[in-house]
């Protein structure tokens, strides 16, 4: 398989400099390492991956179908919810059909076109998310700390503004860290040593400054990753604090039950994203960030339909309501 082709560039009646003479290669493609490493587990992963994937298929459409048919979920909390299961099937369709095809064939192989669209796809969803789950946060924050005036803060053009605003905003980052990816040469190894394309392997493998690349990931990493977390903390503290001020223990579950979900969430994406990228470029380590691209390109759209039902009654009642219905 042709990996990489090499270009002569040579300048007619010109004085040829050394660095002109010397051959360019450019790679059309990259090979996806993924878990060949080890062989041994290759059929057991690939059973994992395929259940991981038709468990967060299944169970984020089933959320979709059931918000948008069910008029009592037409709440800000489940538009949220709406919104996060439609990143979360972005995310899993745009990683898990190459990772599965991977561990059934020798070589998985991934043109330079397809990279760079895996990378931005995933890039806007995983960066969507983030910024979704610190939206619901406050919007937790403003049911319980602000009962009186929840429909007025959380009204429905303003939650139409913050998720057209979440789409765009992350669209636009995802596109200036894509386009700074693009600009990069990559003229020798193409073996990424990862299941998907990301940005740190792939800045390993260029041969050019990937300075500006790596300000932009410090720049993202805070904005996203630090900025959003400290933010879900402030909104969680001063629920916290309210429930506590509550009188009656019938109250605090209440109150506390509305929020629990969004905490187990939010503490399984944010500990894989830590796990993985709040470190510099140099740092990177295959095997961690294969095993925090699991967590939240796998396990987390798959677990988080189950975490928001099963506590959930409104939830169970609507999907009740919707299996009744195509079955009739």
């Amino acid at each position: 398989m042709k990996q990489w082709v090499e270009i002569h560039l040579i300048v007619p009646e010109t004085p040829l400099s050394s660095s002109t003479m010397s051959n360019q290669t450019l790679v059309t493609e990259f090979i996806l390492q993924g878990f060949s490493e080890h062989p041994e587990y290759q059929v057991l992963l690939f059973i994992c991956f395929l259940s991981l994937h038709s468990a967060a298929i299944t169970g984020n459409v089933l959320i979709i179908l059931a918000i948008a048919f069910s008029p009592g979920l037409h709440t800000p909390m489940y538009f949220f919810l709406f919104n996060l299961a439609t990143m979360d099937i972005i995310c899993i369709f745009s990683v898990m059909p190459k990772a599965l095809a991977g561990l059934v064939s020798e070589e998985s192989s991934i043109s330079y076109g397809g990279c760079m669209a895996q990378l931005y796809f995933l890039t806007w969803a995983a960066s969507s998310e983030l910024l979704l789950l610190t939206i619901m946060a406050y919007d937790r924050y403003a049911a319980i700390c602000h009962p009186l005036h929840y429909g007025t803060v959380m009204s429905k053009a303003f939650c139409s503004m913050l998720a057209a605003g979440v789409w765009v905003l992350c669209a636009f980052n995802t596109a200036i860290h894509t386009g700074l990816m693009l600009r990069l040469d990559f003229c020798g190894p193409n073996v990424i040593t990862h299941f998907f394309c990301e940005v740190p392997p792939l800045l390993l493998l260029s041969c050019s400054s990937t300075y500006v690349n790596s300000v932009m990931i410090v720049l993202a990493d805070s904005f996203y990753g630090i900025l959003n977390f400290l933010m879900t903390i402030l909104s969680y503290g001063f629920i916290i604090s309210s429930i506590l001020k509550m009188r009656t223990a019938e109250g605090k579950k209440k109150a506390f039950s509305t929020c629990s979900s969004h905490v187990a969430v939010v503490c399984i994406y944010y500990s894989a994203v830590f796990y993985a990228y709040i470190s510099p470029v140099s740092s990177y380590s295959a095997e961690k960030s294969k095993l925090a691209g699991v967590l939240y390109t796998m396990c987390s759209p798959a677990l988080n339909p189950l975490i928001y039902t099963l506590r959930n009654k409104e939830v169970k009642a609507a999907l009740r309501k919707l299996s009744s219905f195509f079955r009739s």
